[in-house]
């Protein structure tokens, strides 16, 4: 695995979502009410569109596009048959970084 820095972990609140662009790599963190922080893929499975745009109303993402809702919790559409490609994100040392393919094979400070 090779772990990016995405933020400071003081600069996630619980309810709300995120966007982060790392090496050409666009990410959403999603952090629903009462669970735990999750990242997902920027841009909706549906037609691409960035989901930074997108309404998080502290459970759900919503689509800007065409209304497509996200469960926050796992990704999985509530009103579509796809999901949210999701990727691992863990804090260490009160930063929030999140693993990508992309990223193995470089330094993996994410500096």
């Amino acid at each position: 695995m090779a772990y990016r820095t995405l933020c400071r972990q003081q600069s996630l609140q619980e309810g709300e979502m995120v966007a982060f662009e790392i090496q050409g790599h666009e990410f959403i963190v999603l952090w629903p009410e009462a669970d735990e922080p999750r990242a997902y893929a920027g841009a909706c499975p549906h037609q691409g569109v960035p989901l930074r745009r997108g309404f998080f109303n502290g459970r759900t993402l919503t689509c800007p596009l065409h209304q497509w809702v996200f469960d926050g919790r796992d990704g999985l559409g509530v009103n579509a048959g796809c999901r949210l490609k999701s990727f691992p994100l863990r804090v260490r040392e009160g930063m929030v970084e999140v693993d990508h393919p992309a990223f193995a094979g470089a330094d993996s400070h994410g500096h």
